[in-house]
């Protein structure tokens, strides 16, 4: 409930002096009430910097804009900076035991299993379940499940979680057939934070950090490497190998899959990756062959330099190095699940499940700007008859907390609402929810724009399918998804650049005249509406709600 902020003003000129003011002012964004107003004298010789230190009570789930103004001495315009304050619209988890994350979890019949549950309240916690299936255990203190099962099959399962201070079950369906990723692939992935810098310590920190702030406890699964591990020589029989920043592969993998997560890789069809290192071209099978021995779960395999070994941009020679890594990944004893990477070309949405990827890239590389998350996501509007359980389309990675592609991060270029627009775009998208940030970087703001169980649901939801763009007018656009359950998650979002308040009538989506509405950023039910719900929506905002017919 306390913000501070430290605010440095800086002169760039070797030779001049600057005099003026400095102001700083905090408005609550709803009621355009200025909630603090402080000035400052400065002065700055050449080359100076003066730091301000900036604080002030606030309800933390309340909007409010900071601006920043220096105003000199003789000029005609100040000089202005704003940004709008994080505000925390999650609620805390209950310290009675909750077991989040996907209900149905695909894999394949006599191949290693894992599976953490993922489960928030007070630790100690001891784990149970019932019906599992001949084959897996369960680590009663981890809530570690693993093991191998030979039948297929579809095996209902109950998951128990108990604390000192009550009990949470969940039905969970293990599906044991062809089928991986039924719901999509959560995680993190190294591209985004650290780029061609990534290295085993990063690996091993981003673990722990994934465990020891929770973030596993509400289903995020996967910590993939990315471009950069590869050794510039393969072995002399060919084996591909690790550089100097990745010792020993296999016991990475360990080290991960004994926190109950998953370990991805990185690789090119073609000769070379697009960091320059070695791709599989030539090594589909023997690389398939290692990466499953050394226990690697996920696989993107990029598409780079095979554009010199491509023949053209025909449709056969776009699905050909795909089906081949497909077959090879078939020919491994692990579940390993697909990524294709190769930027929507030749409509890759309509063919990718054909060639056996689980997930594949519509659009080019998203950086953290408003103009590209926001292009790429409203741009999938018209994808949603590709996606369903086992094959998803992927707008890309997620650009929140700190990123930067290299060892030198920045806070992401997103404002606060942008960010909430992020997530709540790509979880009604039904899209993986890859994260690229430095977790030791974490602030309360985004931890608690990762935990919200209920918007997460939403994007985990089996039904599995992806949301339509049901309305369009002025800036605003409506998304809505159906749910598992019959009902409707709606994502009523402002591109505009200012407030506004936005009605939705009911019949306007094709919706009962009565609907049940919950909040569920806020996590709060709003009662029953008649004919049409008003809300009001932050500039690049979004409300996101969940709608049902009213009894």
């Amino acid at each position: 409930g306390e913000y501070s902020r430290a605010v440095k003003l800086i002169n760039l000129s070797p030779a001049r002096s600057f005099s003026g003011k400095f102001v700083v002012e905090v408005e609550h964004v709803p009621t355009g009430k200025l909630l603090t107003k402080r000035t400052f004298p400065a002065r700055l010789a050449a080359g100076d910097t003066a730091e301000f230190q900036i604080q002030f009570k606030a309800d933390v789930a309340e909007f409010y804009s900071a601006r920043y103004i220096f105003e000199q001495e003789g000029a005609a315009f100040p000089a202005v900076a704003q940004e709008e304050v994080p505000f925390l619209l999650t609620p805390e988890p209950p310290e009675t035991p909750r077991i989040n994350g996907p209900s149905v979890y695909g894999a394949r019949p006599g191949h290693p299993f894992l599976y953490a549950i993922p489960a928030t309240g007070k630790r100690p916690m001891s784990f149970s379940a019932e019906g599992l299936p001949q084959g897996l255990a369960l680590d009663t203190t981890t809530g570690i499940i693993s093991g191998e099962v030979e039948l297929r099959g579809k095996y209902p399962v109950k998951l128990i979680a108990e604390n000192d201070l009550g009990r949470a079950e969940k039905e969970f369906l293990i599906a044991i057939g062809d089928t991986l990723a039924l719901t999509p692939p959560m995680g993190w992935n190294s591209w985004n934070c650290w780029g061609l810098t990534v290295s085993a310590e990063k690996i091993r920190a981003t673990a722990d950090l994934m465990v020891s702030t929770g973030l596993r406890d509400h289903g995020w699964m996967f910590v993939n490497i990315d471009d950069g591990w590869e050794a510039p020589k393969r072995a002399p029989n060919g084996e591909i190998q690790p550089n100097e920043k990745f010792p020993d592969m296999k016991a990475l993998a360990d080290y991960v899959h004994a926190k109950g997560l998953k370990l991805g890789i990185y690789s090119s069809p073609g000769p070379r990756t697009c960091g320059g290192y070695l791709g599989s071209y030539g090594h589909e099978y023997q690389d398939a062959a290692t990466w499953a021995k050394w226990g690697i779960d996920y696989l993107k395999y990029d598409w780079c330099s095979y554009g010199r070994i491509a023949k053209d941009h025909s449709l056969p020679e776009l699905q050909k190095p795909y089906r081949l890594m497909r077959k090879a990944l078939d020919a491994v004893d692990r579940d390993i699940v697909y990524s294709l990477c190769q930027y929507g070309m030749g409509e890759v949405w309509k063919w990718g499940a054909q060639v056996g990827g689980n997930l594949w890239r519509t659009t080019g590389d998203i950086t953290d700007t408003w103009e590209s998350m926001s292009g790429i996501g409203f741009g999938q509007a018209e994808l949603y008859p590709y996606a369903g359980p086992g094959h998803w389309n992927d707008p890309d990675m997620l650009v929140v907390g700190w990123v930067g592609w290299s060892e030198h991060l920045h806070r992401t270029r997103l404002t606060v609402n942008e960010q909430y627009t992020h997530i709540s775009l790509w979880s009604l998208l039904s899209a993986p929810l890859l994260l690229g940030c430095d977790f030791s970087r974490l602030n309360a703001f985004t931890l608690n724009l990762l935990t919200n169980d209920e918007v997460l649901a939403v994007n985990q939801d089996p039904l599995g399918k992806q949301a339509r763009r049901v309305l369009q007018k002025d800036d605003f656009q409506v998304w809505m998804k159906d749910l598992s359950d019959g009902s409707k998650a709606v994502g009523i979002f402002n591109l505009g650049e200012k407030r506004a308040e936005f009605t939705l009538r009911w019949e306007e989506i094709g919706l009962a005249p009565r609907q049940s509405v919950r909040d569920l950023w806020r996590q709060k039910d709003l009662g029953e509406f008649a004919d049409e719900f008003r809300a009001s929506v932050n500039r690049h905002g979004v409300v996101l709600i969940k709608v049902s017919p009213a009894e």
